[in-house]
């Protein structure tokens, strides 16, 4: 062998020896990334599934939230159903009293709402027709208890009201019609309603 080969041979072999050295580092670095970047992708991973749980949980919370208040709001607005089928109830009763005793509520209706005990008592044709004289009889005997004049006078004039009456004197009117009458006693009674209906 002479010097060149020599000097080749051992140029050859300390690239081998170099590229090897280089190779086994370049695998070192590339495992050190892979196993940098592994972790990184993990924590990333993980960070998007515990945001990914929080957000779902979240999302069952509001909705959850909303599903409870619209059975609040189904159950409200039940609930006014009934008390309003209760008053239309009460109406109804009120119109199915016996004679003697709608007289006597209409009457009551009448006094308490009269301020001189002149006024005129207008009422639906049916009542006028069948308990006028009786209603203006009763109210006048209740005023002059009250002190006042019992001076109530029947109009000609007739409502469409389903019961009770209106009150007039000159150009003011009070309306003590069963509508009304149940209309203004809803704000007092309606939490006594409730709990008669809902305990």
């Amino acid at each position: 062998m002479n010097g060149i080969e020599k000097i080749t041979k051992q140029i050859a072999s300390e690239a081998e020896t170099e590229i090897a050295s280089v190779l086994a580092e370049a695998e070192n670095t590339a495992a050190g990334l892979t196993e940098k970047y592994a972790a990184e992708a993990k924590a990333a991973g993980e960070e998007l599934l515990r945001a990914g749980r929080e957000s779902a949980d979240q999302r069952v919370q509001r909705q959850e939230r909303t599903a409870r208040l619209e059975a609040r709001k189904d159950i409200l607005g039940l609930k006014q159903q009934l008390v309003s089928a209760a008053y239309d109830k009460a109406k109804e009763a009120i119109l199915a009293l016996d004679t003697d005793k709608y007289v006597a509520f209409l009457a009551k209706q009448a006094c308490a709402a009269a301020l001189t005990g002149s006024e005129e008592v207008i009422l639906s044709g049916k009542d006028r027709a069948a308990l006028g004289g009786k209603i203006i009889a009763a109210a006048n005997a209740a005023l002059a208890e009250r002190g006042l004049p019992g001076e109530l006078r029947l109009s000609d004039e007739t409502r469409p009201i389903s019961g009770g009456l209106v009150l007039r004197r000159g150009s003011i009117e009070v309306n003590c019609t069963l509508d009304k009458l149940l209309e203004m006693s809803r704000g007092s009674l309606d939490a006594e309603v409730a709990s008669v209906l809902f305990g």
